[in-house]
């Protein structure tokens, strides 16, 4: 248990030694600075620039930014569309998978599009290596550089005086993707196939087990898959257990790296934002305080995974391995519950093994690591939702001290409030809502829950906060390949991706364009420790309002009828 521990902590320390350089690096590329790239993709960007007719160069307004990337996601709705209520004909489908119908489509389309990765079907019957490749992992790069193209917007709108415009949309957006997802994820790839993740157009293999039996065992291009959905905080599978599958996640150095690779891109976008305001200051307050939440939410996990289940202590079967239930004896329970934790916290969604197996503790920190969904968040959409925090602690603590509220020399005043308000409470509105309607139109999901009481309703309540926190992973004893899941989750995935990226880059907007107000000896420090604890408390405060009723209904009422 103690090397666990240890390994746990040697891989977090690495993590954030790797993010600090890289966020140095994703600086350069977003100030337009010189890299070691720029002699491979320069060209290659300039080609696509030209080609397209757009001018990097170009200014956009907040309001051109969003038309661009709403435009954007409404063709690549489309394409995925196409190529999953088509795949069945379509190329690269060696074993014969069919087409899907249109609910399970529209569902998979919509959650692949906006960066979420819910998945209501299986990959090795549900998907073909063509939908696979050109539908799955093609909007597993775009959405990923979209929520990066967004961060960077906002970034450049902090860093302006005085400014209409915060930078060019188009610009941010390729150079995500070839500077930044791209590298990493042929890294990365490479390590996975090395170490037996499979790469191959071939279908099934026919395989002799131990047993004796032969079976049919599936495979295909996983590595370039897998390692973007973990670099892009994706999540998306291309197996049906995702990560906890032997072949995507075949050893514990590829569980390392894989698990490291959903907090790397997150921590370092905050390291960014250091060095492109030349504040790291602020960029150690907002590291400081996303990572206390992080182990605030960690450390009760992997404390009862490792602890077991007390149901089974009290029938005296001894638990020196953890509560194993559901998950892989190669990683253990600890590795488990740390995959658990940073793959909630952000908008990741991968695993390594069954929540719905999980501790209910360990179930309710996942649950309010997507509640709160910005400890690291997802790549660019992780930041963006800590900003409207800051807005607010900003707000409160100039209220508090009564002054007119200050953030980076811009005076936050009602218009950018009500952005972060209605952005606030968008998140717990769409997840009670529909949870509360699924508890309610029970002939649409009784059938489809595989446990009574306490925790099928933490199964309802899981699907629809990972949906809104764009997060893809699912408490899997639900059966969710049906008309009501698809419907109603597609619903809350298309309000819960947009409109919190659209009221962010609105507020930055708005306050780029304000005259800046150099400081005095009056303003509020919002690079302090003092702060962070503010920051820390608002989110704490507005989540636990807003969804403690909730987990008392599903994993803590369940905790306590263990006891």
């Amino acid at each position: 248990m103690r090397y666990e521990i240890i390994g746990l902590l040697c891989q977090f320390a690495a993590t954030v030694l790797l993010a600090w350089p890289l966020g140095r690096y994703l600086a350069r590329v977003y100030a337009g600075e010189r890299t070691w790239l720029d002699p491979l993709f320069g060209p290659l960007e300039r080609l696509f620039f030209r080609l397209c007719r757009i001018d990097p160069a170009r200014g956009m307004t907040w309001q051109e930014h969003l038309v661009a990337l709403l435009t954007l996601n409404l063709g690549w709705f489309f394409w995925a569309m196409f190529v999953l209520t088509n795949q069945g004909w379509l190329p690269l489908n060696p074993d014969g998978n069919p087409s899907m119908s249109p609910d399970l489509a529209f569902n998979t389309a919509i959650s692949f599009l906006v960066n979420c990765n819910l998945q209501h079907y299986s990959g090795e019957t549900g998907a073909t290596y063509f939908s696979q490749l050109f539908g799955f992992m093609f909007l597993q790069f775009v959405t990923a550089g979209t929520g990066m193209a967004a961060c960077a917007a906002v970034f450049h709108a902090m860093r302006a005086r005085t400014a209409t415009t915060i930078g060019n949309f188009y610009d941010y957006f390729l150079k995500s993707c070839t500077r930044v997802l791209l590298p990493i994820s042929l890294v990365v790839a490479g390590v996975l196939a090395f170490e037996g993740t499979p790469m191959t157009f071939a279908g099934k293999a026919t395989q002799l087990t131990v047993q004796g039996d032969t079976v049919q065992v599936s495979r295909g291009p996983a590595a370039a898959m897998v390692a973007i959905k973990q670099a892009g905080t994706n999540g998306g599978g291309f197996f049906g257990v995702n990560s906890a599958h032997p072949l995507e996640n075949p050893t514990y150095l590829t569980n390392l790296v894989e698990n490291g690779l959903i907090l790397l891109i997150p921590m370092a976008l905050v390291f960014a934002l250091g060095h492109y305001l030349r504040h790291p200051k602020l960029a150690w307050m907002i590291f400081g305080t996303m990572t206390v939440g992080f182990l605030a939410l960690l450390t009760p996990a992997v404390y009862f995974e490792l602890a077991g289940n007390p149901a089974l202590a009290q029938m005296g079967i001894g638990q020196a391995s953890g509560s194993m239930e559901g998950k892989e004896v190669r990683l253990g329970a600890a590795a488990s519950a740390y995959w658990g934790i940073a793959t909630t916290v952000t908008s990741n969604g991968s695993v390594n093994s069954m929540h719905d197996s999980h501790t209910p503790i360990s179930g309710a920190m996942q649950l309010l690591g997507m509640m709160i969904n910005s400890f690291y968040g997802g790549v660019g959409v992780g930041f963006i939702n800590f900003y409207v925090f800051v807005i607010l602690a900003v707000f409160i603590s100039g209220l508090m001290v009564g002054r007119t509220p200050e953030f980076l020399g811009k005076k936050v005043e009602a218009r950018e409030m009500k952005i972060a308000v209605l952005v606030t409470l968008l998140h717990p509105f769409l997840i009670l809502v529909a949870t509360a309607l699924a508890s309610h139109f029970t002939q649409f999901t009784a059938s489809t829950l595989n446990n009574p009481g306490f925790h099928g309703f933490s199964e309802m309540l899981y699907e629809y906060t990972s949906s809104a926190a764009n997060n893809g992973s699912g408490f899997e004893g639900l059966g969710d390949n049906t008309p009501w899941w698809n419907i109603t989750c597609g619903v809350v995935l298309i309000l819960a991706r947009y409109l919190p990226i659209i009221g962010p880059v609105a507020i930055a907007g708005l306050l780029a364009a304000k005259k800046h107000i150099p400081e005095s000896a009056g303003t509020l420090r919002t690079d302090t420790a003092t702060f962070g604890l503010m920051v820390l408390a608002v989110v704490f405060i507005v989540a636990a309002l807003a969804f403690f009723p909730a987990l008392t209904l599903g994993p803590l009422a369940e905790f306590f009828s263990q006891q």
